[in-house]
């Protein structure tokens, strides 16, 4: 468990779950056509709080579906500043976080882009190559701007390493379902309900996860163990085969729902 005091993430997936809630964090890739507007659809629909990627033009752990976006976002001229700047005008009443790539944040610098984070609104950050050893000068700055880092455990990673994520991870722990890029996957791996039973077992934070959670079933499937799901590729696909804001607000509902009733039965 984190020594701060919990973020405004944290404290609303905490929230959620002593109400006996699932926790459902969908993805939205920043600056594809009908983000905004998809961002706003999937807080309608029971989202708990929702991730909104930054494209980079070397996403080293984006599968198919979330690469296509990003290209088709950095082709229509999507920058982090005009992302962010877009964010501060979303009214969703529930938290905002951005999943990137390191390079953005070093770009920037770290204290001028957690300020930006900040004074977008933006809860939490997810750095998604940026290893726990060498992530000090970046929680460091986010801590300072009021930013939740959430941090990735990764199936394979030994109970010390867990451990140490657990204790420097702030918002929530992002269990990496399976090893490998993002995508849509036919079933849930084993490895998901398994390393969210690790975590669980060394954190009182909240334990999501994601990787590989396609379906109404593997996000109910999932959460028999952990706290909540992260759905990135099966929400994007919505955006990019043109079912647009209202296509991803229905599944997110059709999720929603599926967890609701996977708790009260």
């Amino acid at each position: 468990m984190s020594g701060a005091r919990p973020g405004r993430l944290e404290a609303a997936l905490r929230a959620a779950r002593t109400r006996g809630r699932k926790c459902l964090v969908p993805y939205v890739t920043g600056g594809l056509e009908g983000w905004e507007a998809a961002v706003e659809a999937a807080a309608a629909a029971g989202a708990d709080a929702i991730e909104i990627g930054i494209p980079f033009s070397d996403p080293v752990m984006d599968g198919p579906t979330v690469q296509e976006a990003g290209d088709r976002a950095l082709a229509a001229g999507a920058t982090p500043a005009g992302l962010l700047s877009a964010a501060t005008g979303l009214d969703v009443g529930v938290p905002l976080v951005v999943m990137t790539y390191y390079n953005i944040a070093h770009h920037m610098g770290h204290e001028r882009f957690a300020r930006s984070l900040a004074d977008s609104g933006i809860a939490g950050a997810i750095l998604a190559d940026l290893p726990l050893e060498e992530s000090a000068p970046w929680t460091s700055a986010a801590d300072e701007a009021g930013v939740e880092t959430v941090l990735l455990a990764a199936p394979t990673a030994s109970g010390e390493r867990l451990e140490a994520i657990c204790a420097r991870a702030r918002g929530f722990v992002y269990a990496v379902g399976l090893l490998g890029v993002t995508g849509e996957r036919a079933a849930l791996a084993a490895s998901a309900v398994v390393i969210a039973g690790r975590l669980k077992e060394i954190t009182d934070l909240p334990v999501l996860v994601g990787v590989g959670i396609s379906t109404p079933a593997q996000a109910t499937e999932a959460t028999t163990v952990a706290d909540g799901v992260v759905v990135g590729s099966a929400v994007v696909r919505r955006l990019l085969e043109g079912e647009g804001p209202e296509g991803v607000g229905s599944f997110v509902a059709e999720l929603r729902r599926a967890l609701d009733g996977a708790v009260s039965s």
